[in-house]
């Protein structure tokens, strides 16, 4: 059974034949199926002789009829359409950066029978502790204090920069913070083009007094830093950082 035969039939399997009464002559979930694995085929990127990269976000457009039609079916057709990229992937040699997400979103000009298939490669991002940088230990509940008095007024706490990436902030505190692949990584990034250990943000001071510098590791890659290769050098405000395929951007969220 090829590979379609086999995803129709577990999908109309999931959902007692409904897919096959539902959608006769409207777009079919093989139809999308179809074209997310060429989406795989064209965007495959080399990274090594071993590893080609591939997107693992997909957005899907749908016509007002189609999103109508498939929407009640969503969690099952995306978990399989999942399954069938991950298939593919393994027979092709491919890579993902992170989690497979499949969104079925409403596209109100398109006439029925018609998607787009939209993609990106997103890496997962997961921060922790280490041995040497320890995840802060859940504090007991402590006794009241009696009210302190009032003291000059800090550096503003909306000048201290964070570093985001995908969409998530990670706080930039001293010492800083080991960025790479690894489980010895404060922040690990699942992102075959970066090395286990591949870059180090040095973090000294706070508010406006801080003072960041991004350091090479040794790693496979390398860093950009603002569009140019760097083995080293400062950050500030709005400085961008590429490392494998994942960007990142640190700012003052109050900036924002």
């Amino acid at each position: 059974m090829g590979i379609f035969g086999r995803f129709e039939k577990k999908v109309e399997g999931a959902v007692n034949g409904v897919f096959a009464r539902a959608f006769k002559g409207d777009v079919q979930p093989v139809e999308i199926a179809a074209r997310l694995q060429r989406e795989l085929d064209a965007e495959a990127k080399l990274l090594s002789r071993d590893t080609r990269l591939v997107p693992n976000d997909f957005t899907v457009g749908l016509s007002p009829h189609d999103h109508d039609k498939l929407a009640p079916y969503a969690g099952t057709l995306t978990t399989e359409l999942a399954a069938e990229l991950r298939h593919h992937a393994a027979e092709m040699g491919y890579q993902f950066n992170g989690p497979i997400r499949i969104h079925l979103v409403l596209a109100p000009t398109l006439p029925t029978g018609r998607f787009t298939v939209a993609s990106e490669a997103v890496a997962g991002v997961e921060e922790r502790g280490t041995p040497d940088r320890p995840a802060p230990a859940a504090r007991r509940p402590e006794a009241p204090r009696r009210p302190e008095p009032a003291r000059p007024a800090g550096p503003d706490p909306r000048t201290q920069l964070v570093l985001e990436v995908n969409g998530t902030r990670h706080a930039l505190t001293p010492p800083g913070l080991v960025i790479g692949r690894g489980t010895e990584a404060d922040l690990r990034i699942n992102d075959p083009g970066i090395s286990r250990r591949h870059a180090e943000i040095q973090v000294e001071g706070t508010g406006a007094s801080q003072r960041l510098h991004i350091v090479d590791l040794g790693s496979t890659n390398g860093i950009t830093v603002n569009g140019h290769k760097v083995r080293e050098a400062a950050l500030q405000e709005g400085s961008r950082i590429e490392i494998g395929s994942t960007r990142m951007l640190v700012h003052a969220p109050a900036g924002r």
